[in-house]
């Protein structure tokens, strides 16, 4: 084969693939299903078949020769079913107590069936959405402040029980459901409640101040009250102790506790800072007086 006929093949076979695969698509005699979609096939207005696998498929060998019809007679619908979430603000609801609330809802979608969410409902999200809000609203209306605001995760669970088997019908599955925010609507009442938990918290804390104040100056008499005793018993002790030694003393040598007196005299003499008036030895005794 010489270069002029490989050539020619080539250039035919640049022109021609793409013209077959343009008349395979045309004629419906393959379909690419992407990740998370699903085809529905159509033929006279009743539904032929779903391909919901991702990859290549050949109607032929799914749904026979009628899938030849298909390209003239027939029609083609695109489905995600790609996991979605949404988020639905400020759902108004009122407290037991006549409160207005707003609560925000995030909850989770799936297409399930594409045939029932293409034909049970002409507008499947927007319906999906409303029973969410009415199911959200008719839990949480009328239940006490205190439940509407502590017991959200049980309170998401019955929205979702409410709206499933609805969204079944619909070719939906429902995913996770969860009220996420629970907020007073009223700018007044929430100065109000702000106002209330300023107090409180000053409150709280000159309590606190004033308690910790009381058991510093508990422990500090405590204290003082243990010093003073230690201290009185130690002075009791004091002549004991100091008669023990002087006793000991004695009994080894007289002269030295003759000595220690004598200190001990004088060294009170000069404590009690008395007026000490020295005479001679050889003075008369009416000098002396």
């Amino acid at each position: 084969m010489d270069t002029s006929t490989i050539v020619m093949y080539t250039a035919l076979g640049w022109f021609a693939i793409p013209l077959l695969l343009g008349l395979a698509t045309r004629f419906g005699l393959y379909a690419i299903v992407d990740e998370c979609e699903a085809q529905v096939f159509t033929l006279f207005g009743k539904v032929v078949g779903v391909l919901d696998e991702p990859g290549l498929h050949f109607p032929i060998s799914a749904f026979g020769l009628t899938a030849l019809l298909l390209p003239f007679f027939g029609k083609k619908y695109r489905v995600k079913t790609a996991l979605r979430q949404h988020y639905l603000r400020n759902q108004m609801v009122n407290s037991e107590e006549g409160t207005p609330m707003g609560v925000g809802i995030w909850y989770e979608t799936q297409v399930h069936d594409p045939e029932a969410f293409l034909f049970n409902n002409a507008n499947p999200d927007g319906s999906l959405e409303a029973n969410v809000a009415n199911a959200t609203i008719s839990v949480l209306s009328n239940l006490e402040m205190d439940k509407m605001l502590e017991d959200r995760h049980s309170l998401s669970r019955t929205v979702r029980a409410t709206v499933s088997p609805l969204s079944e019908k619909w070719g939906y599955r429902l995913g996770s459901v969860y009220i996420r925010k629970v907020a007073f609507t009223d700018q007044q009442m929430v100065d109000n409640i702000t106002e209330k938990v300023v107090k409180r918290l000053v409150q709280v804390t000159s309590a606190m101040k004033q308690d910790g104040e009381n058991r510093v100056g508990l422990i500090k008499s405590q204290t003082a009250y243990k010093v003073s005793q230690t201290m009185a018993e130690a002075s009791t002790k004091r002549p004991e102790i100091v008669g023990k030694a002087l006793n000991e003393i004695a009994k080894q040598d007289a002269e030295i506790l003759d000595a220690v007196v004598e200190v001990l005299e004088v060294e009170r003499l000069l404590k009690s800072e008395a007026e000490i008036e020295v005479l001679p030895a050889d003075a008369s005794l009416i000098v002396s007086l």
